[in-house]
């Protein structure tokens, strides 16, 4: 083989090969398969479509015809692919749920919003739609062009004469190579009103155009939120708009309430949307929705869920807008075809281009008109010549002996034109009588004035764009219905009107298991040391509160977690519920994870440029960084801090930037440094060494520390005291500290470390979820080194789970029958104060 003649073959780089055969790949997909043109709005395949049933004679106005056979032509004669590609695209130009003014009026199965398929195409019939008859009106006179098809063996439109802006109307989706198209669908009626709005004045700003078209109209319906991402959209060609579906709560007569969809967002597919819902409300992702169904039915969409009587229906429907297709983004990505170029448009240029193709359109079929106008003219010329010469011309053409010598004569004789001569020629006897004779005469003359009108228009841009005007309101007449989309002066983030929420104290509880509410300040009574408490939360067996805090309806509470992600939300958006309701499961309000577990609650008025979060983790690792840094936080949180290996978040604190820190362990060790030893930290960084710990310790608690603040610490087993701040010095970070209690066996270990300054209350919750408030003058100030005294009476098996300073309340109130004082139960009267002998030794506690 090595010996055979090359016989014309010729070596090629495969690298050049690759790149050019990938460009005309590339080129044809972009021109001729995903981007639509900007004068018609349609891609090849839709417009052969059109097209091909035109041909068949498959208008609105005659019998549906298989959609096998359209498909047929199609394929055939003008679109050489797939039969199924063509298909699906006749069937989703037939679904009222993906195009806002259908093309194509199908007869049969042609799919459903729950994702259906469509029948195979030998059981369906289709003919065009009504309103695609417009997109091909005047086609026959000559107001496009033509090309040959993929054999050479017929021709096609270039471009279909649209007489409605199809493009913004309709919408369209594509994916070339390299780039994609994503375009929403618009109201018929505003979209004209744009077009003739840019005809009369050509400065007019995308601010005046989206006052007449406020934003994308879905066939589906649905709200718009916010006006910024369509602005940006319209502006630029590229943004993002937020859709949610039309939802009601509606409040049954048992006092229950149900949510209820009656529309979705565009593209949404509702059965996978109730199956998503019902895989949240298994995974117990969303909880208090007790039944689900789908209701919907030819009249129209209706998902129903009833929601559990302890729960709260607005804020199910807010997690159920973050986690599921409820709510909706929405790319647009307005790119098109222009000159055979792909573009990416704004608003503006859209409707210049479309206008600019009706002036084309309406200037050909004028020229058209008046070629025909002329022709007609012109026989007409001659006819009446001949009725004025009639007894001559009879007498010449009898003298011929044959047609063409009788048209040379007719000719010479009469300086007729050719084609005069052959309609004279043409002419019947009948019209030689009186009445015909002043017919061709009218006719005539009525020719004379169209000529003259179109020519008036050839020559005048303002009588183009009133003809325009014209038959574009004529569209809108005959076809443009009610808007459908709804569109929200809010953005995403704006749930709620701040303003018509009232400015209130309340306490904000979250249990170990991960449920919040709302309560008021006053919801608990101040009750003295050793009291037995009041049941401060229904709980199951298993929980217990962890967290409290104190704020306003209107701060923003930002929460930390266990894993070092930060969440934020308004006061007023936790629900208020009773003192005894459980609440509402937090992952229903944050994007928590299951097996991440909130460890702070800051409360925010506003972010500061001199304030710091001041954080500490389990591992006794601390950090602090500007709160400016928390100030935008999305939806689905943020990290703020970044832990290692299995180390954990235990607190927060809202600092100055200069105060002082105190961090105290499980086995009753405590180091007081100055924040400023610490240097600030971004948002993500990992944090420096606080206190130093020995095998099996971990710190549980962190707090900042004011001059004359005092030390409050309170163990599992109810016992706690108050130590002056003074007595611990300040440390260098990073140290064993001071010990700051003793531990026996019948006080137990640490389970918290605050500090006070005498104008707070505070509040104790057991694991079994008993609450107690009390004085915090009624605990006593005693040595760092000692046991301290009772502050609560617990029962068999009970501990302390967590402590919480609250706000003291302005007036007492009397103490429930129920109320025990127990102060003989304190360590000071039975057992007198730990000696000084069982303190550890300063010295040997330091690093």
């Amino acid at each position: 083989m090595a010996d055979m003649p090359n016989r014309g073959v010729q070596g090629i780089n495969i690298s050049t090969e690759m790149k050019a055969s990938f460009l005309d790949y590339a080129m044809s997909v972009i021109v001729s398969r995903a981007l639509p043109d900007v004068r018609d709005g349609l891609k090849p395949v839709h417009r052969r479509i059109l097209y091909a049933m035109q041909d068949l004679g498959n208008t609105a106005d005659k019998p549906h015809k298989k959609s096998a056979r359209i498909v047929g032509d199609v394929i055939g004669k003008y679109h050489p692919h797939g039969d199924s590609a063509v298909y699906e695209t006749m069937v989703r130009m037939a679904q009222d749920f993906n195009y806002r003014h259908m093309l194509v009026d199908g007869h049969g199965n042609f799919g459903s919003v729950d994702g259906d398929a469509a029948a195979a195409m030998r059981y369906t019939e289709s003919r065009m739609s009504r309103i695609a008859m417009e997109l091909l009106r005047d086609i026959n006179k000559d107001t496009i062009d033509y090309k040959d098809n993929y054999d050479g063996q017929e021709r096609e439109p270039v471009v279909l004469p649209s007489r409605y802006p199809n493009l913004l109307v309709n919408g369209t989706t594509g994916i070339a190579v390299g780039m994609a198209t994503n375009i929403p669908p618009h109201h018929l009626g505003e979209t004209i009103d744009a077009v003739l709005a840019l005809a009369d004045n050509p400065a007019i700003t995308t601010e005046e155009l989206m006052e007449i078209i406020p934003g994308p109209d879905f066939p589906t319906g649905g709200i718009i939120l916010g006006r910024s991402g369509i602005r940006r959209a319209y502006e630029t060609g590229r943004g993002s708009v937020v859709i949610r579906g039309k939802v009601e709560i509606e409040q049954q007569s048992n006092g229950k309430e149900t949510i209820i969809v009656n529309e979705l967002p565009f593209q949404v597919n509702k059965a996978r949307l109730i199956e998503k819902i019902a895989e949240l409300v298994r995974d117990k992702k969303i909880d208090g929705i007790t039944h689900l169904a789908d209701e919907s039915d030819r009249t129209g969409m209706r998902i129903v869920m009833d929601v559990r009587r302890d729960a709260n229906a607005n804020v199910l429907l807010n997690n159920l807008y973050k986690q599921t297709a409820l709510q909706s983004s929405f790319g647009v990505n307005m790119l098109a075809l222009v000159d055979g170029q792909p573009k990416i448009l704004a608003l503006k240029e859209i409707l210049y281009h479309y206008l600019e193709h009706q002036k084309v359109v309406i200037r050909r079929r004028t020229q058209f008109e008046l070629r025909k106008a002329e022709d007609r003219a012109h026989i007409l010329e001659g006819l009446r010549i001949a009725l004025d010469h009639i007894d001559k011309i009879i007498a010449l053409i009898r003298a011929s002996k044959t047609t063409d010598e009788a048209k040379t004569g007719l000719i010479d004789q009469f300086e007729l034109s050719d084609r005069q001569a052959q309609a004279i020629l043409d002419m019947r006897l009948q019209r030689l009588t009186g009445l015909e004779r002043d017919k061709i005469e009218d006719e005539y003359n009525q020719l004379q004035l169209l000529i003259a009108e179109l020519r008036a228009i050839l020559a005048d841009e303002e009588k183009l764009i009133e003809i325009i005007r014209e038959e574009l309101l004529e569209v809108k007449n005959r076809f443009a219905d009610k808007r459908r989309t709804e569109i929200t002066t809010g953005g995403a983030e704006m749930i709620e009107d701040e303003d018509l929420i009232p400015v209130e104290n309340s306490v904000l509880t979250l249990t170990h298991n991960g449920y919040i509410k709302r309560l008021p300040a006053n919801t608990y009574r101040s009750q003295r040391r050793g009291g037995r408490g009041i049941q401060g939360m229904g709980t199951n067996d298993d929980d217990f509160v962890e967290h409290l805090l104190n704020t306003s309806t209107h701060d923003t509470i930002l929460f930390f977690t266990s894993r070092g992600r930060v969440f934020r939300t308004k006061g007023y958006q936790v629900p208020e519920f009773s003192r005894t309701a459980k609440g509402l499961p937090i992952i229903n309000l944050l994007g928590v994870d299951k097996d991440e577990k909130v460890t702070a609650m800051i409360p925010v008025e506003e972010f500061e440029a001199d304030k710091y979060l001041f954080f500490a983790t389990r591992n006794g690792v601390v950090k602090r960084t500007p709160i400016a840094e928390f100030a935008n936080i999305r939806s689905n949180g943020l990290i703020a801090l970044t832990l290692r290996g299995d180390d954990e978040l235990i607190g927060v604190k809202m600092t100055n930037g200069e105060e002082n820190i105190a961090i105290g362990t499980k086995d009753g060790m405590l180091i007081k440094f100055n924040e400023t030893d610490i240097r600030s930290m971004g948002r993500i960084a990992g944090g420096v060494r606080g206190i130093r710990l020995r095998e099996g310790d971990i710190t549980i608690g962190m707090d900042t520390v004011q001059e004359g603040d005092e030390i409050l610490v309170v163990t599992e087993k109810g016992f706690g005291k108050r130590t002056p701040e003074e007595e611990y010095r300040i440390q260098s970070r990073g140290g064993y500290g001071l010990k700051t209690l003793h531990i026996t066996e019948r006080n137990g270990l640490l389970v918290a470390m605050k500090t006070v300054d005498g104008t707070e209350d505070l509040m104790l919750i057991t694991i079994n979820g008993i609450l107690i408030r009390m004085d915090i003058h009624d605990i006593s100030v005693i040595g760092r080194s000692t046991q301290g005294v009772r502050l609560i009476r617990l029962g068999e098996d009970e501990l302390v789970a967590t402590v919480a300073k609250v706000e003291k309340d302005g007036e007492e109130d009397e103490l429930n029958d129920s109320t025990i004082e127990g102060s003989e139960d304190s360590f000071e009267s039975n057992e007198g104060i730990v000696s000084s002998s069982e303190t550890i030794d300063e010295e040997d506690s330091e690093s």
